[in-house]
């Protein structure tokens, strides 16, 4: 079967499409047709070698969600599986594939008028979107800023947000189309990159999926006993010394806090994610797919990534 993989750490082009033997599901795993695979953030992150340090190594197949059919069931998993429509989180890569193997317990089910394509635009992002709220402690008539709301776990954060009842949803975002669409997600307020713009004069809580240089300059619009919770670094680390803004601003009460989605049982993400997808199917969730490209179009779609064009998510399709 066909797959991607990252030949060489650094620009998109050091993604390569190879041959791997198809799958056999194993105890307790069903073996899925890939319909739908998502691009991420992470998965540019993974591929330009930053997380290095983190074990990642060339080679490494990216990818961290599926949709598709069950084609089999491995020993003790109940067979009724077999041609259900699911979705699937693959963990930290693996997803790049025409067909994968997935223990059961990491699978959920799709509603029937749910597409492939909008089930892996919501799925890691929507979940992702939920707990980064809840860790944050967000309540009903809090100011909320997302900063990099244009990609998928932004988008999904500012529907949940103001369908959570904030009293008001900023965002930061590189321009003024992107606002206007963001706005048609529930946006209330619309920044630029640094931040600036008419917005509300601080936020209850910021939810931070760029990091890099900037991030600790946004602990200045933090409203006392406020909360920035980062999710991604899209942009790269932050400086070694971020801590000594909050600190300056001690009286205040501010506090930081890093997300990931691995400190969530798994039994905790499945029912947010099928709860969400349900959601969806009824219109009251939206799932948006920048663009549809094949699988053998990885580089053109880690390039897209790169450059800042996507507004919520590119999927693979093998």
């Amino acid at each position: 079967m066909r797959a991607v993989e990252i030949r060489k750490f650094g620009a998109p082009e050091g993604l390569a499409v190879i041959d791997l033997p198809s799958p056999v599901p194993g105890p307790g795993e069903v073996l899925i047709d890939v319909e739908a695979i998502g691009v991420g953030g992470v998965d540019t992150v993974i591929r330009s070698g930053a997380l290095g340090g983190f074990g990642f190594q060339e080679g490494f197949v990216p990818g961290n969600e599926v949709a598709g059919t069950v084609a089999s069931v491995g020993d003790g998993v109940d067979p009724s599986w077999t041609g259900r429509r699911v979705w699937a989180f693959t963990g930290e890569g693996g997803g790049y594939v025409e067909r994968t193997t997935i223990p059961v317990e990491k699978v959920v089910p799709l509603p029937g008028k749910l597409p492939a394509d909008a089930a892996v635009a919501l799925g890691t992002s929507g979940m992702v979107a939920h707990f980064a709220l809840a860790h944050a402690r967000f309540a009903p008539g809090e100011a909320v800023l997302v900063r990099g709301a244009a990609g998928s776990i932004g988008i999904m954060t500012v529907q949940l947000a103001a369908a959570g009842g904030a009293s008001a949803v900023a965002v930061t975002t590189s321009s003024a189309e992107r606002g206007e669409r963001l706005r048609e997600l529930g946006a209330t307020h619309v920044l630029d990159r640094s931040g600036a713009g008419d917005g509300p004069a601080g936020y209850d809580v910021i939810i931070d999926i760029v990091s890099g240089v900037d991030m600790p300059s946004f602990f200045d619009r933090l409203e006392p006993n406020g909360r920035l919770v980062t999710v991604g670094v899209v942009a790269g680390m932050p400086p070694a010394d971020f801590g000594t803004k909050l600190l300056a601003a001690f009286r205040k009460s501010l506090s930081f806090a890093a997300f990931s989605a691995d400190s969530i049982p798994e039994a905790d993400r499945r029912a947010v994610s099928a709860a969400q997808f349900e959601t969806a199917a009824r219109g009251g969730l939206r799932s948006v797919v920048h663009e549809l490209l094949p699988l053998e179009k990885a580089v053109l779609a880690h390039r897209k990534m790169d450059d800042g064009e996507v507004f919520g998510r590119i999927v693979l399709t093998p």
